[in-house]
């Protein structure tokens, strides 16, 4: 099996063994390995399987990976949940030679949001192989003093991989004078020895050469040499000793520049060149750690000479040679442990995220809203952390386990607070303690929970009969608490029928800007009022509305003359009437009786003689019509007289109607009372007149008892009222206007009916007094007179009219 056979089914291994156990929010992890350098689209492991997601609903979670520095080597299948590797990965360029190499990610999964952790631990492969610093080495050995058992220190070899890929052995090339020794120090570091096996001769030999190979734990192996040559020196017996084999000392992180850490102490017993020392590091020691620390060549001393962070390292094995100047150069050896004590540097970095800032006003208590990710590199209680949270907030702060969720902890109304800022603080337990602060702002969005309102209770409108169609009646308007789509307005008229027709061929609304205008031109004497139900809906969803009621009342405008209801005419309106010429001043030669279809002012009529000079043993009452004479006749008078008769209402412009009244004047002449029936069968009005009048009075009767009973009800119904919007027609000054259009009229009570004038009850109105036959006349003759009026219910009495 060739070495990409092997790793590919390596990986398959790893993936089938390292199955992930989610624990969720309370064990708060997911923990997958992968190999270093594996194939894009390699799979890792299935994160919605493991979080216990249904594969129906992993479309709908949209799983995805949250991390600034490692989320571009992997990515989840939005399909079957996968978790797979999406570039190359090096596990040296990304953790160097640390044992383990974790990667630290978190698992997003939305609808609900949740949060997971998410530890990836990237497997070494044997993809490095050891190397020397120096392919060549030269070592002294001084003839004589060096004895069987020698040692001799030689380079280590720095192998990138880890574990068992790393250095694992040391071989030499086999020859008589030398062998080699391999010591493990603490830290798990091999560290080859030459060992002298018997005593060298310079004069038999002066070089030797030798092959160190290191050999890695991978498969398969790898490896590197280094060539050692042994040189044979002449005397120098005595070595530098240290004091101590092996030195400790301990010091706090971020210590100043050139702080003496540690002074190390040698000694020679030789003298002159050969006793005289230097001290330096060997090859046994990183060249990290000798950036850091700096050694003084002369006496011994170990200084800063860099940043030391204990978040980085937290402990350095330094190994020292003390080196005389003899010939051959002989030297010492120890080993320096110095560990790094941790201090409160590092405040808390706080780390907010969240999908959406935009927070519908409606989410229930305890909602997610974000996550908080609180960290300090500092250990202990340097590393400890305290969160709090902006005071008097609908929201807290919930942690478990070092992980922190911002949630809704009360009921948001975006029409009392759209947007928050709130602020938090993360305080670690170090002494003196450090802090971050940072903002966070959140916005309530808004969902259609206002229904509109009206600016009024009701609304009421007057029009002029015969406007023309177009015209304005009123503007009804609404306001909605919400904003956007769901305030945007639209008006309709409520569907009913008035007088058996739809309301909407009636009137019309604008469903923008709530302007109701007339459909048609409109008949005071068929219709004096509409009641409409107006509806105002907002365009949210679900859409909410409200309604009001409009009162349009139509205006009486002098449009109808008057007609000549009694006595009997000519469609020329010419009145035959005799009288005998004994009458006397005063005698009653004929009453008029006239109606106009108008109401009010409009039907307030006026009788005026044309031309009472040439005519002037007549008169006629301005208000009753009644046709007297104004002196007695004369034997010489003309046997015949004619009278002209303007009857003119009260209207602006006026409307009058003529009617010429013939007297004849004869010797004997019997005088007969007109009948109760005649006063109204005499007056021969339009075909069907008697039918159209009861039907016109019971309709107008009934349409006015319902209006009058609504509005009664509403009214009762409000113990505080605003007369000058609402349906009554008691207050304001249209509403006044209005009811004075239906004086004068007549009052009705049981069968007799007596004409009155104004709001005084005086009989100023004009018009002809009823027959005394009236009230003795059968019941069917009363109703078909009182046809001739209307029911006012403003005033509660009839007025004049003929439909």
């Amino acid at each position: 099996m060739d070495i990409r056979g092997f790793f590919q089914c390596w990986k398959w291994q790893v993936v089938c063994s390292f199955l992930l156990c989610s624990w969720g929010w309370v064990s708060g992890q997911l923990r997958y390995s992968v190999v270093e350098e594996s194939d894009p689209g390699t799979l890792v492991g299935n994160v919605a399987q493991d979080l216990g997601i249904k594969r129906a609903e992993i479309s709908q979670r949209r799983i995805h990976l949250r991390s600034e520095k490692y989320q571009k080597y992997f990515s989840v299948n939005q399909v079957n949940g996968g978790l797979a590797v999406k570039d190359r990965i090096d596990r040296e360029s990304l953790c160097g030679s640390s044992p383990r190499c974790l990667l630290q990610l978190e698992v997003v999964a939305e609808n609900p949001m949740e949060l997971f952790s998410l530890e990836i631990e990237i497997l070494d492969i044997n993809d490095n192989s050891p190397t020397f610093s120096s392919h060549n080495r030269v070592i002294k050995v001084t003839e004589v003093f060096a004895g069987p058992g020698a040692r001799f220190a030689l380079e280590i070899a720095e192998d990138l991989d880890v574990g068992v890929n790393g250095v694992s052995q040391y071989t030499l090339n086999a020859n008589p004078y030398f062998s080699l020794s391999v010591k493990t120090h603490k830290d798990g570091t091999l560290i080859p020895q030459l060992i002298l096996e018997k005593v060298l001769d310079r004069e038999e030999k002066q070089e030797h050469n030798l092959i160190l190979t290191a050999i890695d734990g991978g498969e398969p192996a790898r490896s590197g040499t280094c060539r050692i040559t042994v040189v044979v020196l002449d005397i120098n017996d005595n070595p530098p000793v240290f004091n101590q084999s092996v030195y400790k000392v301990s010091i706090r992180e971020n210590l100043p520049l050139k702080t003496v850490i540690l002074t190390l102490n040698a000694t020679d017993q030789d003298d002159g060149a050969n006793g005289e020392i230097q001290f330096s590091y060997d090859d046994h020691t990183y060249k990290s750690a000798k950036r850091l620390f700096a050694l003084n060549e002369q006496n011994g001393e170990i200084y800063i000479n860099g940043m030391v962070n204990f978040e980085e390292l937290n402990f350095y094995e330094l190994s020292v040679k003390a080196e005389d100047k003899g010939s051959p150069i002989l030297e010492g050896n120890c080993i320096v442990h110095v560990e790094v004590e941790d201090v409160n540097d590092n405040p808390p970095d706080i780390t907010f995220s969240t999908v959406n800032n935009n927070i519908p006003e409606n989410v229930p208590i305890g909602t997610v809203v974000g996550f908080i990710d609180i960290k300090d590199d500092d250990s202990g209680k340097n590393g400890e952390i305290r969160l709090n949270i902006t005071p008097n907030v609908p929201f807290k702060i919930r942690s478990n386990q070092n992980r922190y969720a911002l949630v809704t902890d009360g009921n948001l109304d975006r029409e009392e607070t759209s947007q928050y800022t709130i602020e938090l603080t993360a305080s670690d337990l170090g002494s003196p303690p450090l802090y971050s602060k940072t903002s966070v702002t959140l916005s309530v969005s808004d969902i259609n929970d206002n229904a509109p309102v009206f600016t009024q209770s009701t609304y009421n409108a007057f029009i002029n009969e015969n406007s023309d169609p177009g015209t304005l009646l009123c503007i009804v308007s609404a306001t909605d608490l919400d904003e956007g789509v769901n305030s945007d307005l639209v008006y309709s008229i409520v569907e009913s029928l008035i007088d058996g027709s739809s309301v909407s061929s009636f009137v019309y609304i604008h469903s923008n800007d709530g302007n109701i205008y007339a459909q048609r031109s409109f008949d005071y004497e068929q219709i004096q009022v509409l009641q409409l139900t107006i509806k105002v809906e907002d365009s949210g969803s679900p859409q909410l509305s409200s309604t009001v009621l409009v009162f349009v009342f139509i205006l009486d405008t002098n449009d109808n003359a008057p007609a000549l209801l009694y006595p009997e005419h000519s469609e020329d309106l010419i009145v035959q009437e005799r009288i005998p010429k004994s009458t006397s001043a005063g005698y009653l030669v004929t009453k008029l009786s006239a109606v106009d279809l108008d109401s009010g002012h409009n039907a307030w009529l006026v009788f005026t003689l044309i031309d009472p000079i040439n005519y002037s043993w007549f008169q006629v009452s301005k208000h009753t019509g009644e046709v007297r004479t104004f002196r007695g006749l004369q034997e010489t008078e003309n046997m015949e007289q004619q009278l002209v008769i303007s009857i003119s209402d009260q209207g602006n412009p006026p409307l009058s109607t003529t009617v010429t009244v013939v007297v004849t004047t004869a010797d004997e002449f019997i005088e007969e009372r007109p009948k109760s029936g005649d006063f109204l069968k005499n007056s021969k009005p339009p075909s069907d007149m008697t039918l159209y009048l009861i039907i016109s009075l019971v309709a107008i009767s009934l349409v006015s008892l319902v209006t009058f009973m609504i509005l009664l009800l509403r009214c009762l119904r409000k113990n505080s009222y605003d007369y000058s919007s609402s349906c009554c027609f008691l207050g304001g000054s249209q509403s006044k206007a209005f009811t004075d259009q239906y004086q004068p009229a007549l009052y009705l009570n049981t069968w007799d009916i007596k004409i009155y004038g104004g709001q005084d009850g005086s009989s100023r109105m004009p018009g002809a007094e009823l027959p005394n036959s009236f009230t003795s006349s059968p019941r069917s003759t009363r109703f078909q007179y009182c046809a001739a009026f209307k029911f006012s219910p403003v005033k509660g009495y009839l007025s004049r009219s003929l439909i």
